[in-house]
């Protein structure tokens, strides 16, 4: 890793729906519900690794000035947390969210793309504040304790590695874990893990 923060994507197939009265239509208010992300759920192969999202990753993000955008584009605001227009919490099962839109054309083409069941996924761009790794049946996993987010996104295409800013990202993660697992074989118990933590101080500390 190149001792900056690096901004991550990830994506979760999971229900989105629209709730609220009215129809959907000009002049009435809808309610977009769903979760961003999923606790102890393995991701697919990120390239050379999986990732679970721990529960209480999000605590420390939940007071962020977060947005929802539509496919991470910031030309198309959705809502955003500081102006209540985004509501964010941790459940049993994730990172809920709620969503007031705006009245405009693309706000409302969305309601109708979820209603219709054409979008129904969600991805979340964040910076990983700590996490751990580890082998399991000749996998690597990483374990995601705590995060930053940016956004939380309706998205035609989940996608997790295909973006540029995910391969630049994942290829560092992926050193990185590959490195700390190296170490942790070739070492006593605890010292790899240790002197990973050290180095992610460093980096921090650099930024």
């Amino acid at each position: 890793m190149n001792g900056k923060k690096q901004k991550e994507q990830r994506a979760f197939a999971g229900e989105l729906r629209v709730d609220g009265g009215g129809d959907g239509k000009e002049g009435t208010q809808r309610t977009i519900r769903g979760h961003a992300a999923v606790f102890n759920a393995p991701s697919e192969d990120l390239g050379g690794f999986r990732e679970i999202i721990e529960p209480g990753a999000f605590t420390g993000a939940l007071g962020d000035d977060v947005r929802a955008l539509l496919n991470h584009n910031p030309d198309f605001v959705l809502g955003r947390t500081r102006a209540g227009t985004l509501r964010l919490a941790e459940d049993a099962k994730g990172l809920a969210i709620e969503i007031d839109p705006p009245d405009t054309q693309t706000a409302r083409d969305l309601l109708v793309s979820i209603q219709r069941g054409d979008i129904n996924q969600m991805s979340f761009g964040f910076w990983v504040v700590s996490d751990r790794w580890e082998k399991k049946d000749g996998e690597n996993i990483r374990y995601v304790e705590e995060v930053r987010l940016f956004d939380v996104s309706p998205v035609t295409f989940p996608a997790y590695p295909q973006t540029d800013v995910g391969v630049r990202s994942l290829a560092d993660v992926a050193a990185a874990g590959a490195a700390v697992l190296a170490s942790k074989e070739k070492s006593s118990p605890g010292t790899g893990l240790r002197a990973y933590k050290q180095r992610l101080m460093q980096m921090r500390q650099g930024m």
